[in-house]
């Protein structure tokens, strides 16, 4: 499989994903007493998750694409966001999904939380290979900024 079908087959693989987590079935109360608490934590968990993902995109500018290739035409973006997390976007996604899984409630979701970890993880290896092919700087980058969960304080 090339790097074109590859990239393709994890993007798939994400959408289709994310699409199983969202679509899979609620519960009533999950969490008995606690249930609305927990909800309004998850539903705080999608906002946080969606304003991290709006400001990963508008800080990649021309660089933004769903595919794990860099753009011919991109630069390595290190400012901003990217300064305190090389894939926050993947770490926006992983938020969201943590908060619609609270929110549901539905065990299920766990799972499927679970395995997008792995794929973003697989497809993020994959991304920091093309990286590293095409901006020599990104091996120092990526020694000082962590991959997924920024790093509190600093």
């Amino acid at each position: 499989m090339n790097n074109k079908s590859r990239s393709y087959t994890l993007v798939l693989m994400q959408f289709l994903l994310i699409a199983l987590l969202l679509l899979s079935p609620r519960q009533e109360s999950p969490y008995g007493g606690a249930s609305e608490i927990v909800g309004v934590f998850g539903v705080g968990l999608i906002a946080l998750g969606s304003g991290v993902l709006l400001v990963s995109f508008i800080g990649l500018g021309n660089s933004l694409t769903a595919l794990a290739i860099p753009k011919d035409n991109g630069t390595l973006v290190t400012h901003g966001i990217y300064s305190r997390v090389r894939h926050p976007i993947y770490f926006g996604l992983l938020v969201m999904s943590f908060g619609v899984m609270l929110d549901a409630g539905y065990w299920p979701q766990v799972i499927v939380v679970m395995l997008l970890y792995v794929l973003l993880g697989k497809k993020a290896d994959f991304e920091e290979t093309m990286l590293r092919e095409r901006y020599p700087q990104y091996k120092q980058y990526a020694e000082r900024t962590p991959r997924f969960f920024p790093r509190l304080g600093r």
